[in-house]
């Protein structure tokens, strides 16, 4: 039997503001119930792990560090001219202080590593700007970012169609369904 796995492929970069340290948020609980079963890869950048150990917050610590992380390392000529076309995107009158730099530096990791970025920042009335309000202009040089809950609509998808793919196999060869399917 060609097996299809659980996993759907994808694996997303959290920003520091989707840590969902206390579970109070309902879609990243969902995100990390994946995460747990295989479904997804969840991960952090550089930064994101840094700027959640910062402080006292043991709990957020100690989130931070149950996540795999990728170093940034925008060494070549090419990653720094992505890094300027990122800042010019996100911050079009530049960076103002080292909080927006680092917002450029989470979008150039997921960038570079996984293509997609769970964020909360912008993209409201208080704050119509930031990663969120650039998502548009992000996704058409190749990172796709969007909120917690806009992953968990977008995963629903992707598990649908490998549901379908299993489903569609196991009956072509007359094989059990896997004990995970209908089950994500």
């Amino acid at each position: 039997m060609y097996e299809v796995g659980r996993h759907v492929c994808r694996m997303f970069q959290l920003d520091t503001n989707r840590i969902n340290s206390r579970s109070k948020l309902p879609c990243m609980n969902q995100l990390e119930i994946w995460y747990d079963n295989g479904v997804i890869d969840l991960e952090l950048s550089e930064v994101a792990l840094k700027e959640a150990v910062a402080g006292n917050n043991a709990a957020r610590k100690e989130k931070a560090f149950a996540y795999i992380y990728s170093y940034t390392l925008a060494n070549t000529s090419n990653e720094q001219k992505q890094l300027k076309i990122l800042s010019d995107i996100i911050f079009p009158n530049g960076t103002k202080n080292s909080n927006q730099r680092n917002d450029v530096d989470v979008v150039f990791s997921a960038l570079k590593y996984s293509g997609f970025l769970i964020t909360n920042d912008g993209a409201s009335k208080s704050q119509p700007g930031g990663i969120l309000g650039a998502k548009k202009k992000l996704k058409d040089i190749g990172v796709f970012v969007m909120s917690d809950c806009e992953a968990v609509d977008y995963i629903k998808g992707l598990i649908k169609t490998r549901d379908d793919r299993v489903k569609r196999i196991s009956e072509a060869n007359g094989e059990p369904l896997p004990d995970w399917y209908g089950k994500d």
